[in-house]
């Protein structure tokens, strides 16, 4: 009879046990239903993060990775090598020494100014020579 009426407390003390669990998992879940949704200035202030994470992983990504990105087309190579996104012929040598400056900000800025000069000097193909004398600022 000893282990019967054991037996019955350890139930009744489970079952206890198992109702004060109920009732926290109750109470866990209402606070939870309760939490404030949120405000329309903390929602906007999200979506601008969120585009400016988007914009400055793209703007790294092309930094980075500039041959995967989107460019203006190309004019068509027909007279030879250009300079990059222009349609300014130069020799071999120069798409090499352009291909060399390791920065592609300052790569985008040297051409834009050596294309700028060839334009204003009327010059037909850039060489080696008018590439480093207009590349330098």
């Amino acid at each position: 009879m000893s282990d019967q009426t054991n037996v019955q407390e350890r139930l009744i003390n489970v079952e206890d046990r198992l109702g004060r669990l109920e009732n926290l998992l109750v109470s866990i879940n209402e606070k939870l239903e309760q939490t404030q949704q949120p405000t329309v200035a903390e929602s906007e202030d999200t979506e601008k993060f969120q585009q400016w994470v988007t914009d400055y992983v793209s703007m790294r990504l092309q930094q980075l990775v500039p041959e995967t990105c989107d460019h203006p087309a190309e004019t068509p190579m027909h007279d030879g090598p250009f300079l990059d996104n222009t349609n300014v012929p130069c020799t071999e040598e120069v798409v090499h020494r352009v291909k060399r400056i390791p920065i592609p900000f300052v790569r985008e800025m040297v051409v834009q100014r050596v294309a700028e000069n060839a334009r204003n000097a009327k010059i037909e193909r850039v060489d080696i020579e008018f590439f480093e004398q207009a590349a330098t600022f």
